[in-house]
């Protein structure tokens, strides 16, 4: 009876202790997405260094003139000077809309969407030496409303 006690009890503190690292986890992904989408409302490129791994794969969509979707790459280097100077004259006010919604978060990987003044960004996440980065991010400019 006391040996099925102790396991009952190691294994209540096994998986308290899983779930509260499980929900660390997801504050930290959420801070990741936080820091970069600050980085560039503050003009502050050090939350993009804590945020994004210098191995980043940013592709997006912007509409051109003629209202066509066109493709937009970018580097980890054009992100962070971007993040520097973008919103460097305050015209976006820093509390702009960021709306951070975590979709999955397991030991290694974790993905997550960003909806900021400049469209929906799409990220994924990777745990390196106890620190989550952002790895990839697939983003397009505001839709119109009423489409799909």
């Amino acid at each position: 009876m006391k040996l099925l006690a102790t396991i009952a009890l190691t294994i209540t503190l096994l998986s308290g202790s899983a779930m509260a690292q499980a929900q660390d986890d997801r504050t930290a992904v959420n801070q990741a997405v936080l820091d970069y989408v600050e980085a560039l409302y503050e003009a502050d490129s050090s939350r993009i260094e804590r945020s994004v791994h210098p191995e980043l794969f940013k592709l997006g969509f912007e509409k051109d003139k003629d209202g066509t979707y066109k493709p937009y790459r970018m580097t980890y280097q054009q992100l962070y000077d971007l993040a520097a100077k973008w919103n460097k004259s305050g015209k976006v006010p820093k509390n702009s809309i960021k709306e951070i919604v975590v979709y999955d978060v397991v030991d290694q990987t974790a993905s997550a969407k960003l909806t900021a003044m400049w469209g929906i960004d799409y990220l994924h996440l990777a745990k390196f030496d106890g620190k989550w980065k952002i790895t990839d991010i697939l983003w397009q400019t505001r839709p119109v409303k009423g489409s799909n």
